[in-house]
């Protein structure tokens, strides 16, 4: 079997198994980047409050001011 029949096959499989995948709605797709999106602000601001806490803290404690 040479390469470009391996190739024909994977391709023809990768397609084969593609329709069987159960695809979300639309709907379902905004929902979930609406969620990921959502996490992701609140993540960001709790780290970045985080980083703001501890270098306050570092500071007064390191250069005493």
């Amino acid at each position: 079997m040479n390469i470009f029949n391996k190739i024909t096959n994977f391709l023809k499989g990768s397609v084969s198994e593609a329709k069987k995948v159960n695809w979300p709605s639309k709907k379902e797709v905004l929902k979930y980047t609406l969620v990921v999106l959502g996490l992701s602000v609140i993540m960001a601001m709790f780290l970045g409050g985080t980083d703001l806490v501890f270098t306050k803290l570092l500071n007064k404690v390191i250069l005493q001011q």
